[in-house]
């Protein structure tokens, strides 16, 4: 061995000797994840502000919809904690980690639990309702969702109706999930909210061959440029919703 490659295999030992952490989470599903909260935050914003910022709601709605579309497929061809197959588990298995929690005897995963799993489904599920549905719906005063001219304005109130009711139901999944996040540091001392963060777990919970090496920034770049555009082209070539508005 030559003293170069001698120097290079210290500094590898000792850069592996100072790590503290291992990443678990890619730059996409964090981008996603902090991008998702502002959306939904701003479309309830813009609802609790009144009709005139009606606008910017389905703005905060388009937001919503091609971020879980892309999480969707970032479950499908992300990195491996992000991919679907690797961490949603069956009923049973959820269900034993759930006896296991309350006994204070839970197993330990890298990335989602089965809990957090079943969570993520949840949210991407619901937003997914409620983001759809608002493209539909109307302010039963004068202003339509940019598809509303596809239904009647019978169904529309209908839609409408549902999207309203969702929201609660949604609420409530949002607050179990920051529950959830809250007694992790509280009981477990795991700060989610960092690792959400900096993408990065302590050693002790991610083993060496657990960890991602890369994010695949330029596939989930594309992916989001495509989903906004064929979002785009939808809305763009739908029917006129303001001409069959009658309210």
């Amino acid at each position: 061995m030559t003293a170069f490659e001698e120097t290079i295999g210290f500094h590898d030992k000792t850069q592996e000797a100072f790590a503290t952490e291992r990443q678990v989470w890619d730059l996409p599903v964090r981008i996603f994840h902090w991008g998702l909260v502002a959306a939904v935050v701003a479309a309830f914003v813009t609802n609790k502000l009144g009709v005139s910022y009606f606008k910017y709601h389905v703005w905060a709605g388009y937001a919503v919809i091609v971020l879980v579309a892309f999480r969707l497929l970032w479950g499908l061809v992300g990195t491996r904690h992000a991919r679907f197959w690797n961490f949603l588990r069956g009923p049973s298995e959820t269900l034993a980690y759930a006896r296991d929690l309350l006994k204070g005897e839970d197993k330990h995963y890298p990335g989602h639990n089965p809990l957090g799993a079943l969570m993520v489904l949840t949210l991407l599920g619901a937003l997914a309702a409620q983001s759809i549905l608002g493209l539909f719906g109307n302010d039963e005063i004068f202003n339509v969702g940019p598809l509303y001219g596809y239904v009647t304005k019978e169904f529309s109130l209908v839609l409408t109706s549902i999207h309203r009711q969702l929201f609660y139901w949604l609420a409530g999944a949002v607050a179990l999930h920051v529950l959830a996040v809250l007694a992790h540091k509280i009981f477990k001392n795991e700060n989610l909210v960092r690792a959400m963060i900096t993408g990065h777990k302590p050693l002790h919970a991610v083993p060496v061959d657990e960890a991602i090496h890369s994010s695949r920034t330029w596939l989930a770049a594309l992916l989001g440029l495509a989903l906004a555009i064929g979002l785009t082209f939808i809305i763009m070539h739908a029917p006129s919703a303001a001409a069959d508005a009658d309210f």
